[in-house]
Parts: structure tokens; sequence; C-alpha cells
């Protein structure tokens, strides 16, 4: 059985990967002020960060109706039992991967000390490095599981799709079982981790090698920016060609005949993207065939007794022509709310932080389409105090949009057809 126990692991965050969580359309380049303050979070961690990985296979799984059983705990993921059936899975690998607490501190004392720019480029630098630290994990499970002529399955994780983050810390005890010492990590009730960036993993194994390579949706392959993998069984989807001409791409689908995935995964489901595009989403076309949509937040804060808050986010959509470009953006309370003003950070900084909600434009310059294959950090909170919160709500109205007018393209075809 395989155990990794890595107090020092090689932090190398792809400059395409960073690039692409921080917000900026595929292919850009970072200049001036921005590769400065890249470079510094870079070097920052290098000197100070503390990373650690711990992953062990578990000894027992069992697949139920409707549940998973690893190691006598259940956990009631329809995902994850869906995928380890589909699979034929026979084991299962437990991860736990952490940036470590000294990022986070220094990003809070650099907030602290007006200076929102440093906090956010070494808050989003944390959410890379945990990603490499799990894509550099996997590659080493893909190398173990090749030479047992088994294959890796996608990791999962609580708080992803059909996955309640309220099994988060029944999963941290599980993966803790077989450690010397405790874990340096911590799960509070509400399923978020100390240090934040944090995530606790699993990974399916089975033996049926031939269902990976035939059915793309086993396989981890696509979401896996390790390049240069010789464990590859698909291409990876979310880098183009210029930024990464050594690794293969998967087949572009053309605009002129469909700009959005009618297929796309969402991270929320159906009924409540249904929902958001009845209840808060408005769409208007212009006379030149661009989109504006107005989509309305309602939340609360996650202190001060939770008072409610409103944000309206402004979108602007080029022509579906060309793919529906996100051209502007933009994120602000609405009129008249004062739920806002009780956020912690607001009351600590109120200029700093609203100018980091101001700044902030994921996937600015790139195709709507590209929200489905957005990887982002899932923090469901209410508030917009953390950088992952917001970027987890730009998440939910970009594909609130996608749904919306995906379903508007398919009702045109029905009428047409």
């Amino acid at each position: 059985m395989i155990e990794i126990n890595d107090t020092s692991p090689d932090v190398d965050v792809q400059a395409v990967e960073y690039v692409r969580l921080l917000g900026y359309p595929r292919g850009w380049v970072l200049r001036d002020r921005a590769k400065e303050l890249a470079d510094w979070a870079r070097g920052w961690f290098s000197t100070h960060g503390r990373p650690w990985v711990y992953a062990r296979e578990a000894g027992d799984l069992q697949i139920g109706d409707h549940s998973i059983t690893v190691d006598g705990v259940p956990f009631t993921s329809a995902r994850v039992r869906n995928t380890f059936h589909s699979a034929g899975a026979h084991s299962a690998i437990l991860i736990a991967a952490s940036a470590g607490p000294e990022l986070e501190e220094e990003a809070q004392a650099r907030w602290r000390d007006g200076k929102p720019d440093e906090y956010f480029f070494l808050e989003v630098y944390g959410s890379a490095v945990v990603e490499h630290l799990v894509t550099m994990t996997g590659a080493r499970l893909c190398a173990w599981a090749d030479g047992e002529s088994a294959a890796v399955l996608p990791h999962y994780s609580p708080g992803y799709p059909e996955w309640n983050i309220d099994e988060q810390g029944r999963l941290l005890e599980l993966i803790g079982r077989s450690y010397h010492g405790t874990l340096p990590v911590q799960a509070f009730e509400s399923g978020m981790l100390r240090p934040k960036k944090s995530l606790l993993a699993v990974f399916g194994v089975t033996r049926h090698v031939d269902r990976v390579r035939r059915l793309t949706d086993l396989s981890p392959c696509e979401n896996c920016s390790f390049i240069g993998c010789q464990y590859r069984r698909a291409p990876y989807r979310r880098t183009s060609r210029a930024s990464s001409p050594e690794l293969p791409i998967a087949e572009d689908v053309s605009v002129e005949t469909e700009p959005l995935d009618q297929n796309g995964r969402y991270s929320v489901s159906l009924k409540a993207l249904q929902r958001w595009s009845t209840e808060r989403l408005t769409l208007a076309t212009r006379n030149d065939g661009s989109v504006d949509a107005v989509f309305q937040y309602e939340g609360t804060t996650c202190t001060n007794m939770g008072r409610p808050l409103k944000f309206h986010y402004h979108v602007t959509l080029g022509p579906r022509a060309e793919g529906y470009p996100i051209r502007e953006q933009g994120c602000r309370p609405a009129p008249g709310d004062e739920g806002h003003t009780s956020m912690c950070e607001y009351i600590r900084d109120r200029e700093a932080m609203m100018a980091s909600i101001e700044r902030e434009r994921p996937l600015h310059g790139q195709p709507l389409d590209d929200v489905v294959r957005w990887s982002r950090p899932s923090s469901p909170a209410g508030c917009y105090c953390e950088a992952d919160s917001r970027q987890h709500k730009w998440g939910l109205v970009l594909e609130t949009i996608h749904y919306a007018l995906a379903k508007q393209a398919r009702v045109e075809a029905q009428q047409t057809g």
C-alpha cells in the first residue's frame, strides 16, 4: 500500500497556471506592476513557505447504492460513488495538501498594512501552490498505479459539486488515522480548513484501465497540467497551444457552430442555475449582437449576526459569432445596500477591500465557455472578505449566464429545426 509523507515538496508553479488563477485571459503575459507582484509572491513563498503533502491508500473500499465507505467511514457523494462504480474502482487514496500557515499569516499582515495588491497576489499564489501539490501528487500516484497495472481516477473533494462540504471533517479524521502525530490542518464545523490554502481529496484506483481510456470522464488527465507526463491518457483541456506547445491539446470546437458547450459541467446543480437565471439574471442583446448581463447576488455576512447583503454583477459579452468573449466586468454593492458595511474586512479597511472587489475580473477577455473548465477555489462563504470567496461568486455568476444563453440556443434550435 502506498503512503506519501512529503514535508518539503518541490514547488514549481507553472506561470500559465498562476496567470489563469489570477483571472487574466488565456495566453496573457504579465508585465510591469503585475509581473513585479507575481515575482514577489513567488520569491516570498520560496523563502518562507512551508508546504506539505500527505497521502495514503485506504485499506478497504465499499461502493454502495448511494455512497462509498472507506475504511468503515461512509461518504454520501453521488458524484464520487458513480465515478468509482463506473470505473470499477477497487481502492481509494486519501490526500491532504497545504501551502502551510505562513502564507496566510503574511497575506493577512499585508492586508492590515494597507497593501491589498500584495495580499491578493500572495493569496492567489497560495491557491496555485495547492493545485500544484495535488497535480504532482497525482503524477506520482499515476506512476505507482502504472506499475500495478492500474489507473488513477480524478481527485474529488468535499465542497465540489455533489459532495457536501460538511463531510470535510470526517475525511480529515480518516486521512490522519495513519499519520504519525496530528496533521497540521484543522476542519471547522462549516467545512472550512485552516490553513485555508489546504485541500483534502480522494483519488480512486481501478484495475480496469480500459474503462479509463474509453471513458474520458474517468481520466484525471484533462484536469492535470503536469507537462510531459509519460502516463497521460487524454489531453489537458485548460491550456492553449501558445502557452504550452509541448502538451497535446484536445480538438477545438468552432464557435461558428455553437460557442457554448451544451454539455458543460457546472459546479452547481441545474436546478439552482435555472432558478438563478429566472430570478436573479437579466440579459439584454444590443444591436451589434453583444450581450449585457446583470446578476444580483444575495448573501449574508459571516459575522455580526449574519447581516443580509446584495451585490450587482455587470458583464458585457461580445457577439455569439465571436464566442461570447467577456469584454467588461464589474461588481459593486447594490443601490441602497448597507449589509456590506458589516463585513469584517470592510470594517478593517474599507478602501482596500472595495478596491480589491473592483479590480478582480476573472476570465476577462476569454470566451464565456471557458467558465465550465475554470478550476477555482470552492469557498461558499456569503461574505466578500476573502479572495477565494469572491472568485467562487464570480464563477456562479458566469455559470448562470452560460446556462441561460446555452438554454436560449437550444430553444432557438428547436424552433428552427
